[in-house]
């Protein structure tokens, strides 16, 4: 069980990527000081999976420590340190890197799923052969179903009963069927591969299916964030904070998947890692589809305003969010 952060411990500190320790304890706002921490995490977990036979680690190494953006496992560690900020904490009461793993973990899974031939079909991830394309299909589907299986085992192992307990619930929700899972057969169902009366083809069920797919996990990666930062999830304090941070989320989830749309119909397998244009061969739904490239993008300017303005009103606790707001914004990756 894991105690509160003490300052002397090795546990994630935020003053480990500060600039300034002695002004707050503030977080660099960047993936380039944040990365390597969520990186040696999830490698010590996977690295701790006794009894894993060898030919399942491997897998589920590869798949989740090929290059990233860690955008997920960002958010819950800037989260932590906002909503420990605004509580007037010195640091998170509970160390935030678990809640980051599980959702990094969860979101991988997701990820070697939906590349698999009945899926998505996609050859490339992240700058390197699909997992499937590696291991075969029937190891990503168990890669998968581990990393599933072990983001619950690391919340319950890591934290204590009430707070895993609430962790466990935000991330089965995120990624159950009303969540991620029910997004994926919504956005088949927009491809017409699968039967579904409810196939999303308006703006309104588009942004249905994303706040699922997508959405759902990043507003997740915050609010789980925020609970070990708090340390008392039932405090009307905290409550206050998760009810902004789902707003901010909502709002980041869409606005991140408009740009997703846009750099597969203008990135490279280069720059994003993955192929390119397969959304528009597919027939799928899209917001420059819908929209076309220029309002599509002024969708998303709007959305990511209305998360920032949010962050705003925390008086220079959620900073390091807002500017991670802007860097999602202008991605090339």
């Amino acid at each position: 069980m894991t105690r509160p952060i003490h300052p002397d411990s090795g546990a994630f500190r935020p003053e480990a990527v500060t600039a300034n320790p002695a002004k707050g304890f503030q977080f660099m706002p960047t993936h380039d000081e944040i990365k390597p921490l969520i990186e040696k995490a999830l490698d010590s977990l996977l690295a701790h999976s006794v009894g894993c036979p060898g030919a399942l680690l491997e897998a589920m190494r590869y798949s989740v420590l090929a290059p990233g953006k860690r955008t997920r496992p960002t958010l819950a560690l800037l989260a932590a340190k906002a909503v420990a900020t605004r509580l007037g904490l010195r640091a998170p009461a509970f160390d935030p890197i678990h809640a980051a793993c599980a959702v990094e973990m969860v979101h991988v899974y997701s990820l070697v799923h939906d590349d698999l031939p009945a899926m998505d079909d996609d050859d490339m991830r992240r700058g390197q052969p699909t997992c499937h394309k590696k291991y075969g299909e029937a190891m990503a589907i168990l890669a998968g179903d581990a990393l599933l299986t072990l983001a619950f085992e690391t919340l319950a192992r890591h934290y204590p009963g009430p707070l895993a307990g609430h962790c466990c619930l935000e991330l089965a929700r995120a990624a159950g069927p009303s969540g991620m899972v029910g997004g994926q057969v919504a956005d088949l169902a927009a491809e017409g591969r699968i039967n579904d009366a409810e196939a999303p083809t308006t703006l309104e069920g588009l942004e249905s299916l994303h706040r699922r797919k997508t959405g759902q996990l990043i507003v997740a990666s915050l609010r789980m964030g925020a609970l070990a930062g708090s340390g008392k999830p039932d405090q009307p304090e905290t409550l206050a904070c998760l009810a902004d941070l789902t707003k901010f989320g909502e709002s980041l989830g869409l606005a991140f998947q408009i740009i997703d749309d846009l750099l597969d119909v203008s990135g490279s397998l280069e720059k994003t890692g993955k192929m390119v244009g397969k959304d528009a061969a597919r027939g799928k739904l899209t917001y420059p589809g819908l929209l076309g490239e220029q309002e599509s993008r002024g969708r998303a300017n709007r959305l990511s305003h209305e998360a920032v303005s949010l962050m705003k009103a925390w008086n220079g606790a959620g900073d390091a969010l807002i500017d991670m707001a802007q860097r999602l914004l202008d991605r090339e990756t």
